[in-house]
């Protein structure tokens, strides 16, 4: 099991900390998914690494942009 951070631009409100939750949870292998709106970071759980271009396409399906 792998953990990992992420820096995520412009997230402001509680929705928006739902909507990155939402679309990290729904990448395959991904199992705990934890938003910190005041440090703009997801930290996640996954049984292997997460390609970047997996992440960012979840990112930006939500309408953010990885740091």
């Amino acid at each position: 099991m792998a953990t990992t951070t992420i820096k995520i631009n412009g997230m402001t409100c509680d929705h928006c900390v739902k909507r990155v939750t939402k679309e990290i949870s729904t990448i395959p292998g991904v199992s705990t998914v934890a938003v910190d709106l005041a440090a703009g970071t997801a930290t996640f759980d996954s049984e292997n690494d997460i390609p970047r271009d997996a992440l960012a396409a979840a990112i930006d399906e939500a309408g953010f942009t990885l740091a």
